[in-house]
């Protein structure tokens, strides 16, 4: 079998390109490009040639040759679970093995939880684990393993500060301390890893190994030599430090194969956010950017950042009726799956009542559906819902239906967006309702880009197919009424429910602004709220200036719908 070199050659390629490789930095020389296959290793020549001439212009010569393929005999190692779902997403599928990675972040962010996870994970599919402890006493470690429901058992723990270190045996005075004890800690680490032979090993901290090494040099010898060691006893290293408050240490970063940054920050009012990001990770095409985690019961939950684009397109099926024959005909047919509406209006116009009708429709056609409730309590919305005739609790006893009541001052974007792609992929909701946007926006005014995250959320919900219902209420009753901030462009359909007086009495009128999917229905009707939830009339045609609050009459009292406090007021 002819070998690369020599099949390039018969195809007209010299030594020089093929020693080139794709260096930038050949002037005057032919560049052959190769790209490497991330599944079979294969080394594929493409179809054209890079020219850089000596001035450094780069040019693209056609280059007729016959695609071939060099087969690389390794083939790629199963990636390393960290032990956590979230942060493996991120990932894209965990770490490569035998290689060293750094943690770091600040006292309190879940170093050490992660580190223990990682192990537990390991030792889960017959890994052994070593967690090396400079810091904490074992008595601790396992306290923190006992508060997430873990056993240590399966897991070696080695305490480097044994009970007696403060004897008078182990003081000296000829030299300087780190002299002895740096050199002491470094070989008692490789010499309980070449012990025990372990596939996993966590190292905390580096932060005791920076005091003793007392000068950066000697310090990233020392990390070297710590790489070198373990990538020769077939290691998955997770080191862990803490970030001071001069900020990441950028020696180790270099040194590193992978970086993993956690962060915690106190907002204004409420818990605090903790978030991760990755600041490398060699070989892997990682999701960038910051992505929110919590402490639970059970080790790190993250929640990784929602990139609409990383999901296939779902055809969401027919168009959904709304429950009301007139409402429909409003919208051009109905609710279109894959499509975000968005109910505008004033306080108590109707907006959780239009909401819950469409959601109740769907439910009855056995549909299932998430509702996050951010304004009132969970009773009050099941009480006003059943009093309309839309009792909500066979559904939710069922599993149909999802009702969470959402705390913003205890849940960060990443946990909500978190939260509603769970209830998507897992519980198969055809119907997600957010009631109400204010409260979601406003309740977390220092979280940076909550609207662009809105965006990415609604995006991905459109690409599932899901129908979803936002909720915006607006100032004011009539007249001037205004919103905090215009969600209109992020929405394929806005309804707008709105008050007016006539012939002394206040009442409630619903239009379609716009809608991107369908030829909708362009007049203003009165509705109504009653023992069978909203009951929409015919066009207000005799009416002008509804929308202002203060419509002129020109027409009869017989085009209003029937009033509930006098029935025969309407009829004239």
């Amino acid at each position: 079998m002819k070998s690369a070199r020599q099949q390039w050659k018969e195809n007209g390629v010299s030594d020089v390109e093929i020693g080139c490789g794709g260096s930038m930095h050949c002037h005057g020389l032919n560049i052959l490009t190769a790209g490497l296959n991330p599944m079979t290793k294969d080394r594929c020549v493409t179809t054209h040639r890079t020219q850089i001439d000596r001035r450094g212009v780069v040019r693209r010569a056609p280059f007729k040759m016959v695609e071939m393929c060099v087969t690389f005999d390794e083939q790629l190692p199963a990636m390393a679970s960290t032990g956590i779902a979230g942060l493996d997403e991120i990932l894209n599928g965990g770490l490569t093995p035998e290689r060293m990675y750094l943690v770091e972040g600040t006292p309190g962010t879940g170093k050490t939880t992660l580190g223990l996870g990682f192990l537990l994970a390991g030792a889960a599919v017959g890994d052994i684990g070593l967690y090396i402890t400079l810091a904490e006493t074992e008595v601790e470690l396992r306290a923190v393993a006992k508060s997430h429901g873990w056993s240590l058992d399966k897991l070696e723990l080695f305490e480097m500060v044994p009970a007696d270190g403060f004897t008078e045996d182990h003081e000296q005075t000829l030299l300087h301390p780190s002299e002895v004890e740096l050199g002491e800690t470094v070989r008692n680490i490789m010499a309980k890893v070449d012990e025990l032979r372990p596939a996993r090993v966590v190292l905390d901290s580096l932060s005791e190994l920076r005091l003793l090494s007392q000068s950066p040099i000697r310090y990233r010898r020392q990390i070297l030599a710590l790489k070198h060691f373990f990538s020769t006893r077939a290691c998955t290293v997770l080191v862990l430090d803490d970030k001071g408050a001069s900020g990441s240490d950028l020696q180790l970063h270099s040194i590193a194969h992978g970086v993993v940054s956690l962060d915690q920050a106190l907002a204004g009012f409420g818990g605090q956010r903790r978030r991760m990001h990755v600041v490398k990770m060699r070989g892997v095409q990682f999701r960038g950017g910051y992505h929110d985690f919590e402490i639970m019961r059970g080790g790190l939950c993250v929640y990784p950042r929602l990139v609409a684009g990383d999901h296939d397109a779902i055809d969401g099926g027919a168009v959904m009726t709304t429950g009301s024959n007139e409402l429909d005909t409003l919208l051009g047919g109905g609710l279109v799956p894959g499509t975000a509406t968005l109910l505008t209006g004033p306080a108590g116009v109707g907006k959780t009542t239009a909401s819950v009708q469409c959601m109740v429709a769907a439910l009855t056609r056995g549909e299932r559906a998430a509702y996050f409730l951010f304004d009132e309590r969970v009773p009050t919305l099941l009480t006003r819902s059943a009093a309309l005739g839309m009792d909500l609790t066979p559904y939710m006893e069922n599993g149909q239906l999802q009702l969470r009541a959402i705390d913003p001052a205890e849940i960060s974007p990443g946990e909500f967006a978190g939260s509603v792609r769970s209830a998507v992929e897992d519980d198969d909701a055809r119907v997600i309702v957010i009631d109400s946007l204010n409260a979601y926006l406003q309740s977390m005014p220092n979280e940076q880009f909550l609207v662009l995250q809105l965006h990415e959320m609604l995006s991905y919900l459109g690409l599932k197919g899901v129908v979803s219902l936002l909720i915006l209420g607006l100032h004011g009753v009539t007249g001037d009424i205004r919103s905090d901030v215009d969600l209109s462009y992020l929405s394929d359909t806005v309804v707008q429910l709105r008050y007016f007086e006539a012939h002394g009495e206040v009442r409630q009128a619903i239009s379609v602004i716009k809608t991107r999917t369908a030829r909708h229905e362009r007049t203003i009707r009165e509705f109504q709220i009653g023992s069978s939830g909203l009951q929409v009339g015919e066009p207000l045609r005799q009416f002008q200036g509804v929308l202002t609050g203060v419509p002129t009459f020109s027409g009869e009292a017989k085009t209003l719908m029937a009033s509930q406090s006098n029935p025969d007021a309407a009829r004239g």
